[in-house]
């Protein structure tokens, strides 16, 4: 009889978080953040990737958001999620939309978004969410990764559907919570 010793999985060299590779804890974002969350949204909103949203707006806007920051306190990325509440058509449930979702280009690939969206998810099970819906004119890829699917826009909330550019062409994805 042959027996093998068993050993450790070995993992992808780019799995590795490198040396320099701060770690970075996710927390709801404070009004005294808006200037960190505008700047780090703002290559975004250049390439035309996000919406424009003013310091004032992102600090009104401030409970909405979740935010991965690094142990110096800097802002490494960040996902607002709002809250629709029930109603009409037919007693439609309470559904989520998450929007302004960037990462720092030096942290992407690295887990940042998953982790953000991970934690969007948990906020929306908390709050008795049964969908949540997002815009993208990019891939897509790391929302499709997750879970979620293209669907009709009718099917969002209308109260941001109405609020979505048809210039900008993006897919609605949705995804049960």
């Amino acid at each position: 009889m042959i027996t093998a010793t068993p050993r450790p999985a070995t993992l992808p060299e780019r799995a590795l978080p490198s040396p320099d590779f701060p770690r970075f804890s996710v927390r709801s974002a404070r009004p005294d953040d808006a200037a960190a969350l505008a700047a780090l949204s703002r290559p975004f909103a250049r390439s035309g990737a996000l919406r424009e949203r003013s310091q004032a707006q992102y600090a009104s806007q401030a409970p909405d958001f979740l935010v991965a920051e690094a142990p110096d306190g800097s802002l490494e990325g960040c996902l607002g999620l709002s809250v629709h509440p029930a109603g009409t058509p037919a007693g439609r449930p309470a559904a989520g939309v998450v929007y302004n979702f960037c990462v720092a280009g030096h942290r992407q690939g690295c887990g940042t978004g998953a982790r953000l969206l991970h934690a969007a998810l948990a906020r929306a099970r908390n709050r008795s969410l049964r969908t949540l819906f997002t815009a993208t004119t990019g891939s897509g890829r790391l929302f499709l990764r997750h879970g979620f699917q293209p669907v009709c826009p009718s099917l969002a909330p209308a109260a941001w559907t109405q609020t979505l550019d048809p210039r900008r062409n993006a897919r609605v994805l949705a995804r049960a919570v």
